[in-house]
């Protein structure tokens, strides 16, 4: 379980650019081309409205009042809660059918006071976050020396006795969210088998200006349970010269992390209904609605949520109700190793090969859109590429092998079609689970553009004739 997750991870913002399907060479159902084409109007007044016409500007501006007035919204906090009880309160406002939650268990654990500084040859504060499900220090905290090493192999070279009661400072090079990630779940784990009293990790991120990012680690149940948590670039670079020059170095670490017992979340549903088929073939639009408990939360992800409501809701407002139901979904606790989505797929597993037609999610960053991602069998592809040619000034869209999304991955790498929006997020790890994710990222001409993207593309989806092709794999839930 814990390698899958890992996959899906890595596959929220690495693409891989292999593209399975040539739109020139297939060979669509008879009349399903002609159909698809006789959409361009539809999309283009999608386009157009929400572009520049009366609903430009309102993404952003409902998810500046919605930051503001929630800020962050970590799993188990009132915050949160209260972000979904205003969530169905203004879906059931604004008109959209079936708006309801679900509840799913999920972890809590607060970050509490935390402080780390080296003491010794000098004095220096180290900024730094604890990682989400790390387990706090004494009350005293830990005073301890220090060993810095660049990666696992290095680490290797310790023995036991070298490592026992010291703080272990690993200090990856940046080479990509999935395979630097690995240092932020496994280090705590690995220190600890030889002994270590804590980690400190560099920030997963290629570029800082003293900013620690946050995160979840993930202990191994047979290992005891160290304190861990991220601090800046600088420092972690720092003290690893430091280290390699033979210096003595003693750092002072205290964290009031708790693990409180697991508590109910929800995951916000809110649908456009379908006017022929209305609990089958559903078109899944989502992002995750829990945030860290830095920053607000913007583009992680609840940018993701609100192109994905206001999607469904500007569609509802237009007066297009396409033939399948297109359902918004806002997950909980996906910062929490997708625990709201995986408890979603389980309350809904008996016939869910009939339920679900295609899953979108919004999880990579809501900057300028370049295109979509797909994933999906050849037949599935070839279908998505000629409603790709609908999407006005939109000449590259990406088909991906593989999982599109995190919350949605299960069910794409089960059979089930797979969208995610490709956005210009080169710069998205400088700011991803720091301070510094805050509407000052966003933009409001691009949401817009992202907005109509994803209502066209849904609404067409949902509308055809047929079905998205998919070969469902059978799952057993424990």
């Amino acid at each position: 379980m814990k390698l899958e997750f890992l996959s899906a991870l890595c596959a929220i913002l690495i693409s891989i650019n292999l593209a399975t399907a040539d739109p020139n060479e297939c060979e669509l159902p008879p009349g399903l081309r002609e159909e698809i084409a006789q959409y361009q109007p539809v999309v283009d007044s999608i386009f157009q409205l929400i572009v520049s016409g009366e609903y430009a500007g309102k993404t952003w501006q409902s998810l500046l009042e919605f930051t503001d007035r929630f800020g962050p919204r970590l799993t188990g906090s009132k915050q949160l809660e209260d972000a979904i009880d205003f969530a169905v309160q203004e879906m059931i406002a604004e008109g959209l059918d079936n708006v309801h939650t679900e509840e799913a268990i999920v972890s809590h654990w607060q970050r509490g006071r935390e402080w780390a500084e080296l003491v010794e040859p000098f004095h220096k504060n180290l900024p730094m976050l604890g990682l989400g499900k790390s387990v706090g220090t004494a009350p005293e905290g830990i005073r301890a020396e220090v060993i810095a090493v660049e990666s696992f192999e290095e680490f290797e070279n310790f023995t036991a006795d070298q490592v026992e009661g010291k703080i272990v400072v690993f200090a990856p090079a940046w080479v990509g969210y999935g395979p630097t990630g690995r240092y932020r779940y496994d280090s705590p784990s690995v220190a600890a088998k030889k002994g270590a009293a804590a980690v400190l990790i560099r920030s997963m991120t290629p570029f800082s200006i003293g900013t620690p990012h946050t995160g979840t680690l993930s202990y191994d149940p047979e290992v005891r349970r160290i304190p861990a948590a991220a601090i800046t670039v600088e420092d972690a670079m720092l003290l690893l010269r430091k280290y390699r020059r033979g210096d003595k170095m003693i750092i002072h670490l205290k964290m009031d992390a708790m693990n409180l017992d697991p508590t109910i979340s929800r995951n916000t549903i809110g649908e456009l209904e379908g006017h022929t088929f209305k609990n089958t073939s559903v078109v899944v639009v989502s992002g995750h609605m829990d945030s860290w408990d830095v920053g607000t939360g913007a583009s992680d992800d609840a940018g993701g949520v609100f192109v994905s409501w206001k999607a469904v809701t500007f569609l509802k407002a237009m007066g297009l109700r396409p033939r399948r139901t297109i359902r918004a979904i806002y997950w909980t606790a996906e910062e929490q190793y997708l625990e709201g989505a995986s408890e979603y797929e389980r309350q809904h597993s008996d016939g869910e090969k009939d339920e679900f037609n295609v899953f979108f999610e919004s999880d990579s960053g809501t900057f300028e859109p370049t295109g979509l991602d797909f994933s999906g069998n050849s037949d599935a592809q070839c279908i998505f590429a000629e409603i790709a040619k609908l999407m006005t000034g939109y000449d590259e869209f990406t088909f991906t092998e593989g999982s599109v999304g995190s919350d949605i991955g299960n069910w794409v790498r089960r059979g089930f079609p797979g969208v995610s929006l490709r956005n210009k997020n080169e710069n998205y790890f400088w700011y991803h689970h720091t301070e510094g994710d805050t509407i000052e990222l966003e933009d409001p001409a691009a949401l817009d553009r992202i907005t109509a993207l994803w209502a066209a593309t849904a609404y067409v989806i949902a509308d055809l004739s047929i079905d998205i092709p998919k070969d469902v794999v059978s799952y057993s839930f424990q």
